[in-house]
């Protein structure tokens, strides 16, 4: 590219992990960059905003576990230092505490899972009971992330999973579940098993260190996100916001070609492309979907339509007190049957609390759909009620400010059946490719880390179809360690055996 005219240009659509990823590196390569998000704000459902009173508030508060190599390394690349140190965490029944999480790269490494098995404190689930997952470890070797592996688990349900391999039902109720609706923020009988098994290898059992977390010591989108963003301008890129895409517009195909993407629509405006990347969420594309006469021609694109997503509730109360919380990250369970939610001590998190004269907590409900229809001061009554189970010394304390965010439909729900009607990062249109958390990858992560490396991705299709620029580097996950290798490899050894001798009676 040896002039601003001669450069290719690429719109990317969505402000959040994956969209600024791809801008970024695009913008590095000397590309024509314009990013539309829809919002007014870069960074999507982690954007961070000021109250009327001027105090940061934020949907929901974040973590960045241990094996997020890629964010990691883009942090470090920005020169900020937005990190917590590594926490340790617990987790709340209306009994009371019943696990506490150490630091685990703290302790001496054994293989996986014995880490997680010994060094986790629980308070009051049985031996039996937890020696009740063993058989659930075939599972976690069966499913490798592979095409293959998510077609057969993907059609049956987490709990079916569970009650197939002989969890029991207290551990299931005490353990499992709780990690499901915080981790893929739905009940046991609402997630694909395929999804509970990326998701709890990924984050928990894979490697004794991955439960580590580190937290934003602010906003999201004040730490991270706006210095990112100065970083793209500089590099030449355009951020724009309030700019709701509603279509584009496709070259039509030839005898011999695909229809390619032209431009990128929204309202009156046309942003002409050579490539563009949609980072966008399930709900953010289910309406562009609908509102897209071009995408709807499109059957991938048309069965999109049949995902789902879920509705999230994020609340920040300000005490009038301090308040002591023996940890700064806490999980519940038990409160609500389909909910989970999780409660911050921000004070301990956010550099802006870390001398605030009361105590400010955030709480965090997933699968939320009850409490939404609610008005602020039920929904405060309810947060401090529910917080007084878990701290007692919440109960004398005054509620002097507080926030609340709906998010309906904010998640991505990954239920079951739902893997076939994913997009990949390539589409049938060969200019126009998709990240985001919900993108089928094979890289084997999750939430944030998974959006920022389909962004990636995305970009160096884009890079690899344009014809010019280097593609970005993307670290891979940890390897496992050799006993899971060898489990894995025997057991494809025997899939593969099995399935020649009786091909009808084998799943693939």
């Amino acid at each position: 590219m040896s002039s601003e005219s001669q450069k290719n240009k690429v719109v990317v659509v969505g402000a959040g992990w994956a969209g600024l990823g791809a801008a970024h590196h695009l913008a590095k390569q000397g590309y024509d960059v314009t990013l539309l998000e829809a919002g007014a704000y870069p960074g999507g459902l982690v954007a961070g905003w000021k109250t009327s009173g001027g105090r940061s508030v934020e949907a929901g508060i974040h973590g960045f576990w241990y094996p997020y190599n890629n964010i990691f390394g883009l942090v470090e690349e920005l020169g900020i230092h937005p990190f917590t140190p590594w926490t340790r965490s617990a987790q709340y029944s209306p009994a009371g505490l019943e696990v506490e999480s150490p630091i685990f790269q703290d302790l001496p490494r054994l293989p996986t899972p014995l880490g997680t098995f010994l060094y986790t404190s629980f308070k009051r689930l049985p031996l039996s009971d937890r020696l009740s997952a063993l058989p659930l470890l075939y599972a976690l070797l069966d499913f490798d992330n592979s095409e293959q592996a998510w077609q057969r688990y993907d059609g049956m349900t987490a709990r079916e999973l569970f009650k197939q391999y002989g969890v029991s039902a207290r551990l299931y109720r005490e353990s499992f579940e709780p990690m499901l609706l915080v981790g893929l923020f739905a009940p046991g009988e609402q997630c694909s098993a395929a999804a509970a098994l990326g998701m709890l290898y990924y984050f928990i059992l894979a490697h004794q260190a991955d439960f580590d977390v580190v937290w934003c010591r602010g906003t999201v989108g004040e730490k991270i996100f706006r210095p990112w963003c100065d970083r793209i301008e500089k590099a030449g890129g355009r951020i724009l916001t309030n700019r709701r895409v509603t279509d584009v517009v496709l070259k039509p195909q030839g005898e011999s070609s695909q229809p390619s993407i032209q431009g990128v629509v929204c309202g009156d405006e046309v942003f002409e492309v050579d490539a563009a990347i949609f980072a966008v969420g399930i709900t953010g594309m289910q309406r562009i979907i609908s509102a897209s006469p071009s995408l709807q021609s499109l059957k991938e694109f048309r069965d999109v339509m049949n995902l789902g997503a879920v509705d999230v509730l994020a609340t920040r109360l300000w005490f009038d007190r301090k308040i002591s919380i023996p940890r700064a990250s806490n999980a519940c369970f038990g409160f609500d049957t389909t909910t989970g939610w999780t409660f911050f001590d921000l004070n301990a998190l956010h550099d802006e609390y870390r001398d605030e004269s009361g105590t400010v907590i955030e709480a965090d409900f997933y699968h939320a759909n009850q409490f939404l229809p609610l008005n602020n001061d039920r929904i405060v009554s309810i947060v401090q009620s529910y917080l007084t189970t878990c701290i007692p010394a919440i109960a004398d304390a005054k509620v002097i400010d507080s926030s609340v965010i709906r998010l309906p439909r904010a998640v991505t729900h990954f239920s079951p059946g739902s893997y076939p009607y994913m997009l990949r990062a390539k589409t049938s249109i060969p200019n126009l490719y998709m990240s985001g958390d919900w993108i089928v990858n094979r890289h084997g992560s999750w939430s944030q880390e998974k959006a920022f490396v389909t962004g990636l991705e995305a970009a160096n299709a884009a890079i690899a179809y344009l014809g010019d620029g280097n593609p970005a580097q993307i670290l891979p996950i940890e390897a496992d360690e050799p006993h899971i290798q060898l489990g894995r490899s025997l057991n494809q050894i025997a899939r593969n055996t099995i399935g020649a001798l009786f091909p009808k009676f084998w799943l693939p």
